[in-house]
């Protein structure tokens, strides 16, 4: 009783008289009654910034629907099409209009009049509060004017007119339009979930982290690339050479270079000594068909690709021999290389190798970097621990992100639950202990963030470090979920049946509802209205296949961005959007360009599939929002109950109150 005086206490510093508790408990009550807000759900970005961009400026094509909704047939198609792309596109599409428009005076009040109907329409989930706190500063007391007034008032048709008038004759009409743009855009998604992978191949992935580290509300589900980043940041040398070789592997030094200042003179000056007079066939990047390159820097990163490569094995051999409970000896291949014969023993079987020169590596000691490997690595680990925009992105992954997230009766991680043949949870060895379903996932989630925070026990934080890594590749994993990652085989043996990766059991159980539910149940979700949402796994939406599985339990949301995997899926992914009224799936085509999406207003085409539609219309009641504003509630009233008792007694209480 004495611990929940002293609560209450504590909450009348901030409601310090029975009114002011009374106003919050009515204005708590009414939130519980809006409509829940719209959850926007993206996963497997891989650096594709214009797409992803594109993407949440139109959150998954909302936008386009509630403008649709508002104007029917009161605008042609274009003119709607015009007004999407202006909210999405604002500057860029103002410019192109003034080129064009004649009479920009009228232009201006009929824009100004839709985007405030849009804005309305937009608005109209959340409390004025909410709204206010959305606003710019700089425009804030008239939008607020025009959003709250009724445009078609005669009472205040004149009123509503002067405002439109003094905009655009002080010539703040672009900024105020740009401003409304930026409004409706935030204020259509409530809050935003990326499921994993931000990084890898594409170019863009630090400016993807930028726009997102910014959002107004994110959350991230970590994704094994982003764990590889993880790593990298946090001191992991293998980790760090994964990454260089991925970027290399898709010749995007963009990232490195101009996104975090990664200095790579070490490695391309090691490289070109050790590799000059190598072809380096085995190690040629793969390049867009816009890429520019010419055949000298080509040359220059495939030479750099197979040093860091190299590197890559050696240091992941170290790992995997002190860390014999990650049951990995068999990747260790370096040692089963026959430099005579050229071959290379896998399983029970010798293979020929496609490339045999191996100048750094000592067939006695092949895991022990060369003093000049050692100091590239060193240099390169210097450039990534020390690094203030890496060490904001990854910051901002730690605080808002974690392995997993339960949200509103959904359950969202990027790769898998690692499951036995016959359906039940598999163990991981976890510090010598075996962990399966929740407390693995639990686990894994605080391993990974003494990786980069523990700074007490140095054992501790090591482990941590080599076991982000194992994440990446480690048999069965969450994030990864396979047996093994074939890296060397790929790079080195031309007969594929030594390339495959046996996906673990829950990429088979994915469409039984049964294993489904048990995994929810695992965490707490039960009822028909529950789903557990993925990325990481590539839908062939070409093939037949469908991102709904198990009669809608699960979704696979690969966001298909990477142009490298469209070939494979025939599309550009899903994305997901949880609104008031249910769940919505949205397949997409190819992003083209800005540029083509602003001049011709091609926006992404998408195709919509109501996945689970609610019959009665979801407010923040039922939300796990709800549930804490209701706990607020019952604090409040409890408070309201002391005051009343005598028990805590009001503060500041108005000399005119009766």
């Amino acid at each position: 009783m004495n611990r929940d005086i002293k609560y209450l206490e504590l909450l009348s510093r901030s409601f310090p008289t029975i009114q002011s508790a009374v106003t919050e408990i009515i204005n708590l009550e009414a939130i519980l009654n809006l409509p829940k807000g719209t959850e926007h759900f993206m996963t497997d970005l891989h650096g594709e910034y214009e797409a992803v961009q594109h993407v949440l400026r139109n959150a998954s094509g909302a936008i386009k629907r509630k403008v649709d909704e508002l104007f029917g047939f009161q605008l042609k198609e274009d003119e709607k099409k015009e007004l999407c792309t202006l909210i999405y596109y604002p500057e860029l599409k103002l410019k192109l209009v003034k080129s064009r428009e004649k009479d920009m005076t009228e232009w201006y009040r009929v824009t100004i009049v839709n985007l405030v109907r849009v804005l309305v329409a937009s608005a109209s989930k959340y409390t004025r509060s909410k709204v206010r706190k959305a606003l710019p500063p700089e425009f804030s007391y008239i939008i607020e004017e025009l959003i709250h007034e009724s445009l078609t008032d005669n009472n205040k048709h004149e009123y509503i007119y002067a405002i439109l008038n003094t905009i655009i004759a002080t010539g703040s009409a672009d900024n105020f339009i740009s401003a409304m743009a930026y409004v409706i855009q935030r204020l259509t998604v409530d809050s935003l979930h990326i499921i994993g992978d931000i990084y890898d191949r594409g170019p863009g992935a630090h400016k993807i982290m930028d726009l997102l580290c910014e959002y107004h509300n994110v959350d991230f589900q970590w994704g094994n690339h982003d764990l590889l980043w993880m790593g990298a940041a946090a001191g992991s040398p293998a980790c760090m050479a994964n990454v260089l070789r991925i970027s290399l592997r898709y010749a995007n030094l963009e990232t490195l270079e101009d996104g975090y200042g990664i200095n790579l003179l070490p490695l391309a000056t090691f490289a070109m000594d050790t590799y000059g007079e190598d072809p380096c066939l085995c190690f040629q990047p793969k390049l867009d068909a816009g890429a520019t390159f010419d055949d000298k820097t080509v040359r220059l990163i495939a030479q750099m690709h197979k040093a860091i490569s190299i590197i890559q094995f050696k240091l992941e051999g170290e790992i995997i021999r002190r860390r014999k409970e990650f049951g990995m000896s068999d990747r260790n291949l370096l040692d089963k290389i026959d430099f005579t014969a050229g071959t290379v023993r896998v399983g029970d079987k010798d293979y020929q190798m496609k490339d045999m020169n191996f100048p750094t590596v000592d067939p006695e000691h092949p895991y022990r970097l060369t003093a000049e490997e050692k100091g590239v690595v060193g240099k390169l680990m210097s450039s990534f621990t020390n690094n203030t925009q890496l060490d904001r992105h990854i910051r901002c992954l730690y605080s808002k992100g974690s392995l997993y997230l339960v949200r509103n009766s959904n359950l969202l991680f990027h790769g898998a639950m690692p499951l036995n043949e016959d359906g039940s949870f598999h163990e991981i060895s976890i510090l010598g202990k075996p962990y399966k379903g929740k407390e693995l996932f639990d686990m894994v989630d605080k391993v990974v963030r003494a990786a980069y925070y523990e700074d007490k026990d140095e054992k501790y934080r090591n482990y941590a470090r080599d076991f982000v890594w194992f994440l990446w590749c480690g048999p069965y994993a969450p994030p990864f979920d396979k047996d093994k990652m074939t890296t060397f085989e790929r790079y080195f043996i031309a007969e594929k049946e030594t390339h495959k990766e046996k996906h673990g059991w829950y990429l088979q159980y994915r469409d039984d509802r049964e294993i489904c539910s048990k995994i929810l149940e695992e965490f707490g979700l039960t009822g028909d209205h529950t789903h557990i949402i993925n990325g990481h796994v590539p839908v062939k939406a070409s093939k037949g296949e469908s991102p709904i599985k198990a009669g809608g339990r699960l979704l696979v949301i690969d966001g298909g961005y990477s142009k490298a995997y469209q070939s494979t899926t025939g599309i550009a992914g899903y994305t997901l959007i949880y609104n008031s009224h249910g769940l919505t799936l949205a397949q997409h085509e190819p992003f083209k360009s800005i540029d083509r999406a602003v001049r011709d207003g091609v926006d992404i085409k998408s195709m919509t599939t109501v996945v689970d539609y609610l019959g009665n219309r979801m407010k923040v009641g039922d939300t796990d929002v709800g549930k804490v504003l209701r706990e607020q509630i019952r604090d409040l009233t409890a408070l309201l109950e002391a005051y009343r008792e005598g028990v805590v007694f009001e503060k500041n209480i108005p000399a005119n109150r009766k």
